[in-house]
């Protein structure tokens, strides 16, 4: 059982003991400092609320839903949704935050908070700071009965969401048509299955092919959008004859997608292709983390702008992107920001502006990614022992490549003339994650594995 406490959120496996996964208990206590924490903001009380298809969905909403009302604080409840969804929830009903309750990529015995502010984005550092330590003191002072707050519920906001993308200038609902696309889908028995289908029916796509459509929690495989996840996406693509294949993760915010001939497109490519034709048509500055492909940078550059690393996680890549006034950015998981709509990682917008730029282009989607640049990441991870210092692990690996080129910015990336290696622990798994790129699929292997190894010397234990 694990409970994971960052500044985004409290994420972790239901059942099991208070303080060493979410239980009951835990999932009140965090929405209680959560609760406090909007309390300091000022006067607004209202809160968006939506969750993912996840089996604990219900009941997690059901401990949320009633601590906040014990705080005084009022509901929207959206009931199943996206996290972009929720996210423009929150401006758009000018509310004073929102909580989605997803474990995003997680498996089914996960669930977590993952909490707003009144943008509509992840916490500042601060702010999430505030309520880890509010969380600990247990002096919450909670509402008198006239004082408690109300719930109403509020099913539009998928439509609306639809809606505003379909409103987007880059977005050309009659090239689409025109292409006469068949697409298959896998929502991974989460939401997708409620907002992809009828993003691409809005959007004019001729025929739609649903796989693992049931929204009940139980997924059919790893949700984690990655290349061993998505072999039946990808037999089915090929078998159906369709244009392509969609795959998102329960909470709707990364994408990824399947060639016509049942390859890979690449998660990493998703942001890439997204960004040529965005910058295609308005000339700007991207950002991706540290982690993700440098064929971002190439594109960028080829369209004139200028490209900015961030430290991985959302936050930081909004951070940079409002600092440098970037036109698109994201992650290399699959994560695509615009800005236009909101600052969140949106796989809905993606998806209509890739087709977009698929229609325009007449390629095939197996073409279209040919005219990319050619880089290949090892993504690894090694699990820690409880009793790892991590800080000495990485400063043994410094020492160890002192003399290439090193970032330590957000865990610790090394050059190898054009390759790189990035080291950091997640914020959601007690992991090391180990990304390793170059023009060489052999060689991102070999760079992750001599990491790999080197760690495991420094008694770190279960590779896989």
């Amino acid at each position: 059982m694990a409970l994971i406490k960052s500044i985004s959120g409290i994420r972790g496996t239901i059942g099991g003991k208070p303080g060493n996964a979410l239980t009951p208990i835990d999932i009140v206590k965090y929405s209680t400092a959560y609760g406090a924490w909007i309390a300091q903001q000022g006067k607004n009380k209202t809160i968006i609320l939506g969750r993912d298809g996840r089996i604990s969905g219900e009941m997690v909403r059901n401990l949320v839903v009633s601590t906040l009302q014990c705080m005084g604080l009022d509901v929207i409840d959206l009931g199943l949704s996206t996290t972009p969804t929720v996210e423009m929830a929150v401006k758009m009903e000018n509310a004073a935050g929102g909580i989605i309750l997803t474990a995003s990529h997680n498996p089914k015995e996960w669930n977590a908070l993952k909490l707003l502010n009144k943008d509509g984005e992840f916490l500042s550092a601060e702010a999430g700071q505030w309520i880890l330590d509010y969380a600990e003191k247990n002096e919450t002072s909670f509402a008198e009965i006239n004082k408690i707050g109300s719930v109403s519920y509020n099913e539009t906001y998928i439509q609306k969401h639809i809606d505003t993308i379909l409103a987007h200038p880059l977005v050309d609902i009659k090239a689409i048509k025109k292409a006469n696309f068949k697409i298959v889908v896998d929502p991974v028995n989460s939401t997708g299955a409620i907002s992809v289908p009828v993003l691409l029916k809005a959007l004019g796509v001729s025929e739609i092919i649903v796989i693992n459509e049931e929204v009940n929690g139980k997924f059919a495989h790893n949700p984690e959008p990655l290349p061993e996840n998505l072999s039946e996406l990808c037999v089915t693509v090929e078998k159906k004859h369709a244009t392509l294949g969609i795959a998102v993760d329960p909470d709707v915010d990364r994408l990824c997608f399947v060639c016509d001939d049942g390859s890979l497109f690449g998660e990493e490519y998703t942001l890439v292709a997204i960004a040529d034709y965005v910058l295609s048509n308005k000339k700007g500055n991207t950002v991706s983390n540290l982690s993700s492909t440098r064929a971002l940078k190439d594109i960028t550059e080829k369209h004139g702008g200028t490209y900015y690393p961030s430290a991985v996680g959302e936050v930081n890549v909004v951070k940079k992107m409002k600092e440098v006034n970037a036109v698109i950015g994201g992650e290399g998981n699959g994560g695509v920001i615009v800005p236009e709509l909101h600052y969140g990682r949106d796989a809905l917008i993606g998806i209509a502006l890739f087709l977009t730029h698929l229609a325009k282009s007449g390629k095939t989607v197996k073409t279209l990614r040919g005219t990319y640049p050619d880089y290949f990441i090892s993504k690894n991870k090694i699990e820690l022992d409880a009793d790892v210092n991590v800080k000495d692990i990485f400063k043994k690996i410094q020492d160890k490549y002192k003399k290439q080129p090193i970032n330590t910015e957000d865990g610790l990336r090394i050059e190898f003339d054009n390759d790189w290696v990035h080291l950091r622990t997640s914020n959601t798994e007690p992991i090391i994650r180990i990304y390793a790129e170059s023009g060489s699929e052999t060689t991102a292997s070999n760079i992750a594995k001599r990491i790999m190894a080197d760690i495991k010397e420094m008694r770190l234990v279960k590779a896989d």
